[in-house]
């Protein structure tokens, strides 16, 4: 008889590692979902357990309703995923990802004083920079669509089929609501180092974008650019994943 605990559902691609001396959590960008980190585990260290973090509306967590404001999820994540916080864990979170991410962290701070031994955050502005550009998430649908393929974030193949198009929409109208309604409030830097990534060909981000991020920590900050556009972690993984490795072994 299995028992299902509160962060089965959170928890998607998970290979439970007694052995392991760190977990590491990943929050996916807006759209996509636990799947994208299926294979990290083995580019990383044996001794890292990977939990790719599963939001409502996608892959095993399809027919519930995603979320459309940050507070929800980030309060739900830190009740379900506390069994799992009693050894040392980290946090990388690409895009949307990284501010759900660094939400956490001072959520956990704010609820029971624990926190991630590193927090990585991956293509995202710092949170105290404002939100640039219009809001596209109640854009009509052909309008919407436009953007997304600007974003160049999706495949053309994904939306060019009507289908799965229908099925995604909802989910990607609410992740850009997320992002684009969240609001920064003032507190405290984490005490836990922040290490960020960013693509040098990313047209969303500046390197001016991820340097701010070191007014969040009040220890170390570290800043390493990639090549590649806004999801360069799809296209240079084992470069990501060799320098996730190189950092978390000082860590835990």
């Amino acid at each position: 008889m299995t028992t299902t605990t509160a962060f089965d559902s959170w928890i998607a691609c998970r290979k439970p590692n007694p052995q392991a001396r760190l977990r590491l959590f990943c929050f996916p960008y807006a759209g996509s979902g636990a799947a994208i980190f299926r294979t990290w585990s083995e580019g990383l260290p044996s001794d890292v357990e990977v939990c790719p973090v599963q939001f409502p509306g996608r892959g095993t967590r399809l027919m519930e309703t995603p979320f459309t404001q940050i507070s929800p999820p980030v309060e739900a994540l830190a009740q379900a995923l506390a069994p799992l916080l009693g050894k040392p864990f980290a946090f990388f979170g690409h895009s949307l990802g990284a501010l759900v991410g660094f939400e956490l962290a001072r959520q956990l701070r704010r609820q029971s004083g624990v926190q991630p031994v590193r927090l990585f955050v991956s293509a995202d502005r710092a949170p105290q920079i404002p939100h640039r550009g219009r809001p596209i998430h109640a854009l009509p649908e052909e309008e919407f669509l436009g953007e997304l393929r600007r974003l160049n974030g999706i495949p053309k193949k994904v939306l060019e089929d009507v289908e799965l198009m229908r099925i995604m929409l909802p989910v990607l109208r609410a992740d850009f609501a997320v992002y684009e309604t969240y609001a920064y409030s003032t507190e405290p830097p984490l005490n836990c180092p922040i290490s960020t990534f960013g693509g040098l060909q990313d047209h969303r981000v500046s390197r001016g974008d991820l340097e701010a991020w070191r007014d969040q920590t009040s220890v170390s900050f570290s800043l390493r650019m990639f090549p590649g556009d806004h999801f360069f972690l799809n296209t240079i993984q084992p470069l990501l994943l060799q320098a996730l490795s190189q950092e978390l072994r000082g860590d835990g």
